[in-house]
């Protein structure tokens, strides 16, 4: 007989195949650049420290995440996905103009803002209707598009860059961005979280002043029967009102400190990542003479170690748990990252170390999604968005530190910095994360 989706899958399945469809092209964006780094800087006239540099900017700029991670709670996870959609196209767009400096940068902040609102949303998206029991199953499945965005995605840009120009990639995502911006308008809206930070300006302003009778009869707001407040009253009260929902931003209820650890362990992971990956490309390209189609080749590689560690969270993360899973995902890749000076003599041994590498990170940073959707879930798309924005500042250091300290020291400027910080990692979790809340 045939084998039934587990309960509350069955209803998602078409959702999720949307999602994983959205996030193919999304997640070939975010990595065009760790894998072409250098190939899209000749392309630009740029050095390859500076469009480092440049794409630094694109992660600065997700600092913005918690203040997308609160509109979709108050207004709608879809929404503000689509928003993002159109953003990240007009970005995409830009980048493939060849308008020069000024127009790479506008491009990778409006890239930078786009991805920020839609990244986080889509996890808290799917977190909202699944119970925390299948929660990891279904991140798993979601996460299946970062593999094929390796696997597909980059292995078709490395031939449209080999064969064509360096700017129709960004045009090609551009207008799949677009695409995927009218499909998700058919999906059905999400229960929202319930923190009560999020009230209504009518709540916080309190009730509305009662009405008296007039002179002639009518009736008279109290107010008016008071002076009318000074320009400084309004003002101090307005600035009042922006510093509590400043505040409010990074406010992570009973659980703040699991949920503090949990993320700072998730920021020093991706950073450890990033700092490897954003010079591997020109690695391979520098020291074994990797050409575009060869560097697409390699990440088809990596895309299938991404793929095997998500089947891996989507079939046992559940039962073994989300922070020894976690766990895990950091022990594998710190080893990985202390192996990487050791293999540098040829490269297959290189490409050997970095599939591992790959595998134990992808099966760690999925495990880290589901534990982190968990750890305030009144106010998920907040703490998920956050978790995004402390991740994308990690990830905007990374854009100084890989290509500066590989052109400088090798490998050896890579592999060890980012086994010291994984190690940093694995401590915060294991002291201070938790489960859940």
């Amino acid at each position: 007989m045939r084998a039934k989706a587990p309960r509350g899958f069955a209803r998602f399945r078409y959702i999720l195949a949307a999602f994983v469809a959205t996030r193919l092209v999304v997640d070939t964006a975010i990595q065009l650049f760790y894998s072409f780094l250098q190939v899209i800087a000749l392309g630009m006239g740029l050095d390859v420290v500076v469009l480092g540099r440049l794409l630094s900017l694109r992660s600065a700029v997700g600092l913005s995440a918690p203040l997308f991670g609160s509109a979709a709670d108050r207004y709608g996870y879809l929404r503000v996905m689509r928003l993002a959609l159109v953003l990240s196209a007009a970005g995409s767009f830009l980048l493939g103009s060849g308008a020069g400096f000024w127009s790479v940068a506008a491009g990778m902040v409006l890239s930078g803002v786009g991805l920020t609102g839609f990244m986080p949303i889509v996890q808290a998206y799917i977190s909202a209707q699944l119970p925390f029991a299948q929660r990891a199953r279904g991140i798993g499945i979601l996460e299946y598009s970062w593999a094929l965005a390796g696997m597909l995605g980059l292995s078709l840009m490395g031939l449209l860059f080999d064969h064509y120009s360096w700017q129709l990639p960004f045009f090609v995502l551009g207008g799949g961005m677009l695409a995927a911006w009218a499909l998700l308008g058919f999906l059905p809206k999400a229960p929202r979280g319930a923190d009560t930070s999020l009230a209504g300006e009518s709540e916080e302003a309190g009730p509305a002043p009662a009405a008296v009778a007039g002179e002639d009869g009518g009736s008279v707001g109290a107010s008016e029967k008071r002076a009318v407040p000074s320009v400084a009253v309004q003002f101090s009260g307005l600035a009042l009102r922006g510093v509590r929902r400043a505040v409010d931003l990074f406010e992570l209820g009973p659980n703040r400190r699991s949920a503090s650890a949990v993320i700072g362990a998730n920021c020093l992971f991706l950073f450890s990542q990033g700092h490897v990956m954003i010079a591997h490309g020109v690695w391979l390209q520098t020291e074994y003479g990797l050409t575009a189609s060869a560097l697409g080749l390699a990440a088809l590689g990596l895309g299938a170690a991404d793929l095997i560690g998500a089947v891996l969270v989507s079939l046992i993360t559940d039962r073994v748990g989300k922070k020894r899973s976690f766990q895990a995902g950091i022990l594998g890749s710190m080893l990985a990252y202390i192996s990487l000076p050791i293999v540098d003599v040829g490269l297959l041994p290189v490409i050997a170390a970095l599939l591992l590498l790959r595998f134990a990170f992808e099966y760690g940073l999925v495990s880290a999604i589901a534990l982190i959707s968990e750890q305030a879930p009144d106010r998920r798309g907040k703490v998920i968005s956050l978790a995004v924005a402390v991740n994308l500042l990690g990830l905007t250091l990374t854009g100084f530190t890989g290509p500066w300290m590989y052109t400088r020291f090798g490998v050896w400027g890579l592999g060890p910095v980012a086994a010291v910080c994984t190690l940093g990692a694995f401590v915060l979790l294991t002291v201070w994360g938790r489960e859940t809340a």
